[in-house]
């Protein structure tokens, strides 16, 4: 492929969707069209180029946002496919911070789908210019005006439409295109795409005179240019409707919408036009701000291939074993085999390759300018996020946010070479997707690993095992409870025993008294010195403490109790550390039984988001798990809901919230305190 130098001739785009709109099968026929795959890979065949990964393969979606470089009319475009399933969103948050424009696929049956909401609010959080594509033209049930109408009520969004379709299910054969005034239809599911634009028949002619004059009146509403011939009646040339429906697009004023069959090849050819005419070039969107690392100055960067280097990486993957940064540049060029700055890291880092990617096969290249999104191999230290910067102009792009975990499973390795492997195989997963975490619980010594959803969790142990060959055994997380006491209570205990050939000898009378939660364990002595002396207090308190860690009921450590050394006893030459330490844990094990100890489980902070609808059940559902409901406040068109819930009813609430509320809500949660079971 040949290097285009002029930066206004690239188009940075992202295909996103709800699971199952098509974005994959798109994006095939966008590779086959542009002459960058010699036949279409399909993903039920389990032979799509842009789902690579075997798991992707077998389960007929896409994990992964995968990148690709084809090039149309000129246009050279990098175009991400992301995932539509919510438990891979951080794959779509991060492509959509680099991207310029976005095409959203909306399937014409289903209409606007939940994650397609999630998704859309994304690209509108970092104010991506959009055209949507209705797919599935074809399957019974597609209804394109709904699916518009769809549009308007649940994403806030101004379509403008610039086809109509001609007919609709086992009747779809082409598109009235709105702008050029041209019938568009195709050789029925020929694979080569044969297009032919002709007349518009007369039996479509008032419908598209029609919507034209609706498509125009639209534009006038957020174009001067346009009002301007509008109100004075004049004819206006598709060259000046098409600049302004440009503008409208990458002012976030409106969003063209387009409409075709992608599994039977229409639809695709202008839609890479629509990508062309109205998604931005890297000079067409508002410049990057960054700061000075140290300075705090806001710095400006604009996209010149001569300028200082400012780069992103926002991701990393594994691939063959070797570490690949995906990385977006911004402005300068990066050339192999130098020496860049990291300076969230502060320090230097090597460009050893870089790769035009598709997907999971890569073109070396010499040097890549502003603009342009490639593969770098060799940054050893650097991660998703950061910036990479010439080493004499240093600057910081605004780092990148990442969703928290929701869900939880505990992994232990099956077998020894599999502990060995076992921490360093997750290191590398952590390093590609910075959703997942994993934590070592020291009450349980369990192995916690924390991802987005139950799938997110499932494919992270398929990776482990397929690409790594490293086996776990997985488990539920065991809840860590505490224990506590119901009343004060007392107890004295005498160590008086001969050890190694010596006499050891201690007595101790502690009193235990229950505290108000999240007191922790307090030890007091108020022995007088004569029957404990200073130097055995140490030992007492060392006894108390170890009892402490494993209580009385179910050996738990217990909390919230304080414990007091009131007196005791102590023989002239017998009296050692041992005999005290001993007889303060045989008192303090006593004082608790007698104590009426109870448990305390983890009680969770919890927030859920949820559109107004669904609101009634998952609350109805948070009241069945034992919780309490602290606030409702509403937020945009959902509603806030922040409640307590103890956290061994919370398993699997990320499925249950999904089924609850069609796939719309998600929540957050933390650690709130321990409470009576």
């Amino acid at each position: 492929m040949k290097n285009l130098q002029k930066i206004n001739q690239i188009r940075n785009i992202g295909i996103i969707a709800h699971i199952d709109a098509g974005k994959t099968t798109v994006t095939e026929r966008i590779l086959y069209y542009t002459g960058r795959s010699y036949k279409i890979g399909e993903v039920h065949d389990g032979e799509a180029v842009m789902d690579w990964m075997v798991d992707e393969q077998e389960r007929g979606i896409t994990i992964t946002s995968a990148v690709t470089t084809c090039e149309w009319k000129n246009c050279e475009i990098h175009i991400i496919d992301t995932p539509g399933h919510v438990d891979f969103t951080i794959e779509v948050e991060r492509s959509l911070r680099v991207l310029d424009g976005a095409v959203g696929v909306f399937c014409a049956v289903g209409g606007v789908e939940p994650q397609s909401e999630t998704v859309w609010r994304q690209a509108d959080k970092y104010m991506v210019p959009k055209i949507a594509f209705i797919n599935k033209m074809d399957r019974v049930g597609a209804d394109f005006f709904r699916t518009v109408q769809m549009m308007r009520e649940r994403l806030n969004a101004t379509p403008l439409l610039l086809q109509i379709p001609m007919g609709r299910e086992d009747g779809f054969r082409g598109i009235l295109d709105l702008v050029a005034i041209k019938q568009v239809q195709w050789e029925t599911d020929d694979p080569n795409g044969g297009v032919e634009v002709v007349e518009v028949s007369d039996e479509f002619k008032d419908d598209v005179m029609a919507y034209r004059d609706q498509l125009i009146e639209q534009v006038a509403d957020v174009d001067d240019a346009i009002m301007e011939l509008y109100l004075e009646e004049k004819p206006i040339p598709n060259d000046i409707l098409v600049a302004a429906i440009r503008r409208a697009t990458l002012g976030l004023k409106a969003v063209p919408v387009f409409c075709g069959a992608a599994l039977k090849n229409k639809g695709i050819q202008p839609l890479l036009d629509a990508v062309v005419h109205y998604l931005p070039s890297p000079v067409d969107v508002p410049p990057m701000q960054g700061h000075h690392p140290e300075t705090q100055e806001v710095l400006t960067i604009t996209p010149k291939e001569k300028g200082p280097l400012v780069a992103l990486i926002f991701k990393v993957s594994m691939m063959e074993g070797r570490k690949m940064s995906f990385v977006r540049i911004y402005s300068g060029t990066l050339v192999s085999g130098t020496d860049v700055y990291n300076p969230s890291l502060k320090k230097k880092e090597k460009i050893s390759r870089i790769m035009r990617m598709h997907a999971n096969k890569r073109e070396r290249v010499e040097s890549a300018a502003a603009g342009n999104i490639v593969g770098v191999v060799g940054l050893k230290d650097s991660s998703t996020g950061e910036t990479l910067c010439d080493v004499d102009t240093t600057v910081m792009l605004e780092k990148m946010e990442f969703y928290r975990p929701v869900i939880s499973i505990s992994v232990e390795p099956r077998t020894r070479d599999d502990q060995e492997k076992m921490d360093q195989v997750l290191a590398k997963l952590m390093a590609e997707d910075p959703t997942l975490q994993v934590n070592q619980d020291k009450d349980t010594g369990q192995t916690i690993l924390s991802g987005m959803g139950e799938l997110h969790l499932e494919i992270i142990i398929s990776r482990m095992k397929r690409e790594y060959n490293t086996s776990v055994n997985v488990g539920k997380p065991q809840v860590v409870y505490r224990e506590t006491l119901a009343k004060e209570a007392a107890a004295t205990a005498v160590f008086d025993k001969e050890v190694a050939g010596q006499r050891h000898f201690g007595e101790v009378r502690l009193v235990v008294r229950p505290l108000p939660r999240g007191s922790g364990p307090v030890f007091r002595a108020e022995a007088p010195v004569d029957e404990v002396p200073e130097g055995f207090v140490k030992a007492v308190e060392q006894g108390v403490r170890e009892t402490m860690e494993y209580g009385q009921l179910m050996g738990y450590p217990v909390v919230d109790v304080e414990v007091v050394l009131m007196g005791g006893s102590w023989k002239e030459s017998v009296g050692s550390d041992l005999a005290f330490k001993v007889a303060a844990s045989m008192a303090s094990r006593e004082a608790f039984q007698k104590g009426d100890p109870y448990l305390l489980e983890p009680i969770m902070d919890v927030e859920v988001y949820v559109p107004d609808a669904f609101m009634g059940e998952v609350i109805g559902d948070l009241s069945a798990r034992g919780g309490k409901i602290e606030s409702i406040s509403a937020k945009a068109d959902s509603q806030n809901i922040a409640a307590i819930v103890p956290l061994s009813k919370m398993f699997g609430y990320a499925t249950a919230l999904r089924s609850a509320s069609q796939g719309r809500g998600n929540f957050t949660m933390k650690f709130s305190h321990f409470d009576k079971v």
